[in-house]
């Protein structure tokens, strides 16, 4: 068998429809819209119209909101850490803080600082710059020796056409 020779099985594919091309094609004239009216018209998008009753989307109640003074930290769980370790991707007499981890390749992303979790095991004495952490994982850090620092959160960096143009 050649590529050639590869065909669909028979009633696998359908043609499509030809509007408009004449009324003994069966769908001439007004191309199977019907007549007049919004709907046979181009342009037209009746998504959430339902007949004019009040719409779904409004009819649901609102809830929750967006904090925009909310923080978004990049997550490290005190095991990531080991294991970046063990890799040699950190090194464990250095500072460890987010300018270390994304000159690694491990923190990607815009973020407002890093937060330490306790998830894992730490053993490399440590020494962490980060935005926050838990007490549970500043315990563990202690604990194997390190020490953690707790620095002030950096908004991220936005791209504003107002500060470019300062600049």
């Amino acid at each position: 068998m050649n590529l050639n020779q590869i065909s669909d099985n028979a009633g696998a594919t359908k043609n499509r429809k030809r509007v408009g091309r004449g009324i003994g094609s069966g769908t001439g004239k007004t191309a199977s819209r019907g007549v007049k009216g919004q709907k046979s018209r181009s342009g037209v998008s009746l998504i959430g119209f339902e007949g004019g009753q009040m719409p779904l989307y409004r009819r649901l109640p609102k809830r929750g909101f967006n904090n925009i003074f909310a923080k978004n930290f990049a997550v490290f769980n005190i095991g990531d850490l080991q294991k970046a370790v063990d890799s040699k991707k950190l090194d464990a007499k250095g500072v460890v803080s987010e300018a270390t981890l994304r000159e690694q390749g491990l923190l990607k992303g815009r973020y407002d600082g890093i937060r330490i979790l306790a998830r894992g095991e730490v053993k490399a004495k440590l020494n962490i710059e980060a935005s926050g952490a838990s007490k549970a994982a500043v315990e563990a850090i202690e604990k194997a020796g390190g020490k953690i620092t707790i620095v002030e959160a950096k908004p991220a960096p936005k791209a504003d056409k107002a500060e470019a143009k300062a600049e």
